[in-house]
């Protein structure tokens, strides 16, 4: 499956190539290409990397996998540049990462081979919307900010797909903003409560658990200390930062359950 494959997003949302300009450090052709719902206004932000890439997993994916919540093998989809899959392959976990960015997948490869990881890891290009070709294979998924970026039209078929792609029993851990981001937060759609719920539940997966937490971005303090204008900067009070002064995003963390 090539980036090519995949079906158009409606207008202003970011399209795989826009991602891989993004992974490519093309950070204005991304800024100029994409309109991002609900936060028009964050276009006078200027970002200088990949604003998820935070250069470790996910600190949600380490309390997920401390608590005994991964089980092989598993499937880190829309892994971009590959820490969480790293993380977990580090791990001992048999680990499959997959993301519709070439450039994403190729960083990805290098930082698995200079971590002494390119065995550990199957890396690949593919449709986070049609899974076929790993059908029945995986016993844990992890979506770290993926299903976010999906608008309301395509988040069933991708659930149904990542579902496909899963064995009996196995689960998922999804990861996305909730709707308690300000709509000043240069990022992508706000998801509701009900709309995840609806969404995995119609896609045939059984929600067990929806909890409250936060998704860490690679935003510092300083850096929007140096944007005292920027809408962002206005709002970041009402949203802290960790010990690494990284601003903090609320975020859902599902849990479900292949029946």
């Amino acid at each position: 499956m090539t980036t090519d494959d995949i079906q158009p997003q409606p207008p202003g949302q970011p399209r795989p190539a826009d991602f891989d300009a993004l992974y490519r450090g093309d950070f204005d052709a991304f800024r100029r290409n994409v309109e991002l719902p609900d936060a028009a206004e964050s276009a006078d932000f200027e970002f200088d990397r990949v604003p998820w890439d935070i250069g470790e997993a996910q600190p949600v994916v380490r309390a997920l996998e401390a608590d005994g919540r991964f089980s092989s093998e598993v499937l880190d989809i829309g892994c971009g540049l590959g820490e969480n899959a790293l993380f977990l392959a580090d791990r001992g976990y048999e680990v499959c990462g997959l993301d519709a960015s070439p450039t994403a997948i190729d960083i990805a490869r290098e930082r698995a081979r200079r971590r002494g990881l390119e065995k550990a890891v199957d890396f690949g290009v593919a449709d986070a919307t049609d899974l076929s070709g790993y059908a029945g294979r995986f016993s844990t998924v992890i979506d770290s900010a993926l299903y976010h970026c999906f608008p309301e039209d395509q988040r069933q078929r991708y659930a149904e797909s990542v579902l496909q792609a899963c064995r009996p029993q196995a689960r998922l851990h999804l990861v996305c903003f909730s709707d308690q981001v300000p709509e000043q937060f240069p990022g992508p759609y706000r998801i509701s409560e009900d709309n995840l719920r609806r969404t995995l539940g119609d896609a045939g997966w059984i929600v067990r658990r929806l909890e409250r937490v936060t998704y860490t971005t690679a935003f510092t303090r300083d850096d929007l200390a140096g944007q005292p204008n920027s809408p962002l900067a206005a709002i970041v009070d009402g949203l802290g930062f960790d010990s690494n002064n990284r601003l903090l995003a609320p975020a859902w963390l599902a849990t479900a359950e292949h029946p």
